[in-house]
């Protein structure tokens, strides 16, 4: 099965938005929708299958998720999730609720660094498919 946009899920991704952790909302206002630092276009708690991721960028297949202290006890839910979008061929990036808050520089590092390797990844194809 191939993860597609799951209408569904369209209300509930609309409430997480409107009721997101102070760690998405700085991710989301100051990093990812200002466009600012990549010219890729990110989504918001956007409905994937049957989950909801908290940002992604699909021409990246790249989706970063903010873990608050609800994801203490999901440990396995979490695993499922991510092994299950990793096999849809996303690139995964975590990262704690306190790290976005208090190191946003080093998240924006990290994630930046992802891009690079993604692209680089991109182009390595594209050179070996000619």
């Amino acid at each position: 099965m191939r993860a597609k946009y799951n209408k569904n899920l369209k209300h509930l991704a609309r409430n997480l938005r409107k009721h997101g952790t102070k760690g998405e909302a700085i991710l989301w206002r100051d990093v990812l929708k200002a466009k600012q630092h990549w010219p890729y276009q990110f989504n918001r708690q956007f409905p994937l299958g049957e989950y909801i991721v908290d940002f992604i960028s699909r021409k990246l297949k790249l989706i970063i998720e903010i873990d608050g202290s609800s994801h203490l006890a999901k440990n396995e839910e979490d695993y499922e999730r991510q092994k299950f979008l990793e096999d849809e061929g996303y690139t995964i990036l975590r990262f704690s609720e306190g790290w976005v808050i208090y190191r946003i520089d080093e998240v924006v590092a990290e994630i930046d660094y992802a891009i690079q390797c993604i692209e680089q990844e991109k182009e390595h194809k594209q050179k070996n498919n000619c």
